[in-house]
């Protein structure tokens, strides 16, 4: 797993009376809970808590203050399950990789090296079209089709309403469409 450090998350303000030891286990339970959520495996929790534990007792900043440690931490937990998912990503799309290339193998077929150009300029051109759009847009994208939560988990990790997480979805989809369009790639292709 890439290490994180201090560096990428803004630092607390100093407050010398603390301890980040203490700091942690007074939020353990709730920032598992928001690896968990964010990763979606509780076999990562572990280890994610792990980095962001490192990352917190490593920081060389004074102490933070009492109000602004748990958004702190929160955004490391944050950053840290992100940094674990797109891990897991490239590990799996490996593996699919691997055994596509041994069922070719196995079976005397090869894969249409047309069909393979295309899926893969596909993909280039759909993640160029994810990059143009808001930040907020592709996050709840992302969150609704790539790690497959419901309108309900979606509200309660960003904290609005379900109908706005509907609004938010039909607005990020029409703007996803309007730059895939412009990129080039039809409804009709889809």
């Amino acid at each position: 797993m890439v290490g994180m450090t201090a560096a990428d998350s803004p630092p607390p303000e100093p407050c010398p009376g603390l301890d980040w030891a203490q700091c942690l286990a007074a939020n353990e339970r709730w920032l598992r809970r928001v690896i968990l959520a964010r990763t979606g495996e509780p076999q990562a929790v572990e280890e994610v808590w792990q980095q962001l534990a490192l990352v917190a007792i490593e920081q060389r900043w004074p102490l933070a203050t009492a109000a602004s440690i748990a958004p702190w931490l929160h955004r490391i937990a944050v950053i840290a399950s992100a940094r674990y998912v797109r891990q897991l990503g490239r590990g799996r799309r490996a593996v699919r990789g691997l055994a596509e290339l041994q069922n070719t193998r196995g079976n005397g077929a090869a894969p249409d090296p047309l069909v393979l150009l295309m899926r893969n300029e596909r993909l280039t051109i759909t993640r160029q079209a994810m990059l143009r759009l808001v930040p907020r847009d592709s996050e709840i994208l992302l969150l609704k089709y790539g790690e497959r939560w419901s309108y309900r988990q979606i509200a309660a990790h960003l904290g609005i309403t379900e109908k706005a997480v509907d609004s938010r979805l039909l607005r990020a989809s029409e703007q996803l469409r309007r730059e895939l369009a412009l990129l080039g790639i039809d409804e009709d292709e889809s």
